[in-house]
């Protein structure tokens, strides 16, 4: 491995080859090997490194649930990475073949749309009671003046309301409604009656009970299969898992289900470059078949079909987030989670929120809410934020 020298710390590392790569790497996001910094790595065994050079955060991800490697600050390790750019450094073998399996296959067919649902929506309500505030909004929480995950999730359904322009007796569907949280608010607080539709069992059997008695359906059904006809669609962090081959088809749905009156609103967290492809590890660990979308490839597949009225980036807001959710994580792990999930689960969780949590306060990623009209408002369409 090349020739022994002495890092800061006083302990051995090795200069050159597949190790000294990976130190220079890290290095150019002012990280350092064993140091005593929050976001220095802290290296328990070197053997993943190789496989870094070729498989890219897959490696990197796989090592950390393996405890290979810490950083007291994860958030901020990735910050410092995506930051400077020192993932697009990396050219591994993964990126090809993921982006062939993009390019030459629909990994979001309807035959595979259930697949996110068995991995990650159905672990079971514990885990997301824990960690969501008490609607479980799966979704970015809008932090303009609230000061707790709460308010801020309220903050943002009620912001959601005001943008499509909610009155009482309006009927919604709600695409990808996950346990109702946004559909049980407008319910309550602007009169609509909603149709909501997903593809976890978990989330259908949960939203069902906590909102009877009020005027909601909850179809276990992919988006593709909708039918009727609604004053509004809406869609909050759903389009993720559509995929840039099934982009046209969901508006299509969604223009076919609205009325000519009518508004859809998109909420989604998407890339900054059109020719990108999924993470590895978050396709393989957390959301099985996802795909983030750009701006140009939303705006490709909304050509024709709807006029933008407006377009609002609240990307930082899912920083605090996924903060917020890991620090619940964190509290309910000893007592409520521990006896449910082994060490290794535990591992992958913290890398999934922290990662992407220091993905957005880098503003790799965004978080978008698009609003649509069929035909355009006269007057235009007032702004709200």
């Amino acid at each position: 491995m090349g020739d022994i020298v002495k890092s800061r710390q006083g302990k051995t590392a090795s200069k050159g080859g597949v190790y000294g790569q990976f130190e220079s790497l890290l290095a150019k996001a002012d990280i350092e090997i064993n140091g005593s910094r929050s976001w220095d790595l802290q290296l328990h065994d070197k053997r993943f490194i190789p496989r870094l050079l070729t498989q890219g955060n897959l490696a990197l991800g796989e090592a950390y649930m393996a405890g290979y490697w810490d950083a007291r600050r994860l958030d901020e390790f990735f910050f410092r990475i995506l930051r400077h750019g020192v993932d697009r450094e990396i050219s591994p073998r993964q990126v090809i073949v993921d982006a062939l399996r993009a390019r030459l296959f629909n990994l979001q067919s309807l035959s595979r749309a259930f697949q996110v649902a068995q991995r990650h929506y159905d672990l079971g309500n514990d885990i997301y009671e824990a960690m969501l505030d008490s609607r479980l909004t799966y979704t970015c929480g809008y932090w303009k003046t609230a000061a707790n995950l709460e308010q801020a999730q309220i903050d943002k359904l009620d912001l959601v309301c005001k943008k499509m322009q909610l009155r009482p007796g309006m009927k919604v569907l709600d695409i990808g409604c996950g346990w109702g949280s946004f559909m049980g608010y407008a319910a309550e607080h602007y009169g609509v009656e909603c149709v909501g539709v997903t593809v976890s069992q978990e989330q259908a059997d949960w939203a069902k009970q906590q909102y009877a008695g009020l005027p909601l359906e909850f179809r276990l059904q992919d988006y593709r299969e909708v039918d009727g006809q609604f004053d509004r669609v809406i869609s909050l962090g759903m389009f993720e898992h559509v995929g840039r081959k099934n982009h046209r088809q969901f508006m299509e749905v969604a223009r076919r289900c609205l009325k000519d009156n009518g508004l859809l609103l998109l909420h989604t967290i998407g890339k900054n470059r059109r020719r990108s492809t999924p993470d590895a590890w978050i396709d393989r660990y957390i959301f099985p078949n996802g795909d983030l979308p750009s701006v140009g490839q939303i705006g490709d597949a909304a050509d024709n079909l709807f006029v933008t009225e407006d377009l609002h980036n609240f990307g930082a807001d899912y920083d605090k987030t996924l903060m917020a959710w890991h620090r619940n994580f964190e509290l309910a792990w000893p007592e409520k989670l521990s006896a449910q999930f082994d060490t290794p689960f535990y591992r992958m969780w913290r890398y999934y929120l922290l990662s992407c949590a220091g993905a957005f306060r880098a503003r790799d990623i965004q978080l978008w809410q698009w609003v649509f009209s069929p035909w355009g408002e006269l007057g235009g369409h007032r702004r709200i934020s």
